[in-house]
């Protein structure tokens, strides 16, 4: 067979990627993640084919109807459909979670590979402040830094970036000081290659999966502070569809409208559990252990 002729290899990466994705679904857990994030996804991107109504036109006559009659889930106490609202409410939180991750994961990894790699000075004062930062629970902190900056959806997403990034740097950290002591680092140093090369070429690519592993898992817990920031009405303002802001208007009709927080809250349960549950799932499915017995 010629050269021409020779089927093409797939990519290493995509066959990593192709592993790592059967794994998952041969995982019951793993497998409802990976499909409500798919859901997540989908519904994001076709909501305005998805929406039986427009989620921001009020419509007075029809306040706080029961699910049914035209309305799938419902309507709130301005009559605007909730499904719809739910369904356009997800691009507002896949868009919290795209920029806190792209965010957090970059400044967690440098501080945490910077940190282990030097250590002296570096590791002291790097680490006292992610301690500063730790020591104070998310939401908590997320408040203060919204309440100075102002309610918004922005500084909402800013703040929740500010909070999430310390775990990420303690992981980092604590696999840096683990790679540091390898030969091929000390290879590295003998070869000449300068300390950013040997962190960003060699480092950084070990620490990833670890990484990626712990902002998976730490995205039900930014899904849960920008929740709770909407529903304290820090976050998204009206009448953008956020799920913890129609937690909190819908809150005053709870007790005979019931629909109003449940299909909401139900939301928000669903895609942290599932981020979760994925979180777990790639933990096995890039353990070395595991690898082995596939």
């Amino acid at each position: 067979m010629t050269a021409a002729t020779q089927p093409r290899r797939m990519p290493q990466s995509l066959i990593a990627l192709r592993n790592i994705l059967a794994f998952l679904m041969r995982s019951p857990t793993s497998a409802f993640g990976l499909v409500v994030l798919a859901i997540l996804i989908l519904t994001a991107i076709f909501a305005p084919l998805l929406a039986t109504h427009d989620p921001y036109v009020q419509d007075l006559q029809n306040t706080l109807q029961r699910p049914g009659n035209g309305h799938l889930f419902g309507t709130d106490e301005l009559g605007r459909d909730i499904y719809s609202r739910l369904v356009y409410g997800s691009r507002i939180t896949l868009t919290i979670i795209f920029l806190v991750t792209i965010v957090v994961g970059p400044i967690g990894l440098l501080v945490g590979t910077v940190s282990g790699y030097f250590g002296g000075w570096w590791d002291t004062v790097l680490m006292r402040i992610t301690d500063i930062f730790l020591s104070f629970p998310s939401l908590i902190l997320s408040l203060a830094f919204v309440a100075a900056l102002g309610p918004s959806l922005n500084n909402a997403i800013i703040a929740i970036s500010l909070t999430a990034w310390p775990p990420i740097a303690r992981l980092a950290r604590a696999e840096t000081l683990t790679f540091r002591a390898a030969d091929y680092i000390s290879a590295a140093r003998l070869q000449g290659a300068s300390a950013t090369r040997i962190i960003w070429k060699s480092i950084m690519p070990m620490c990833l999966p670890s990484v990626m592993i712990r902002l998976t898992l730490n995205m039900a817990t930014v899904i849960l502070t920008a929740a709770g920031l909407g529903f304290l009405g820090l976050g998204a303002q009206p009448p953008l569809p956020e799920w913890g802001a129609m937690i909190a208007t819908g809150r005053r009709y709870m007790i005979d409208h019931w629909w109003l927080v449940t299909f909401p809250g139900l939301a928000i349960l669903a895609v942290s559990l599932a981020f979760n549950l994925l979180g777990d799932g790639l933990r096995d499915a890039l353990d070395p252990k595991q690898m082995n017995k596939r």
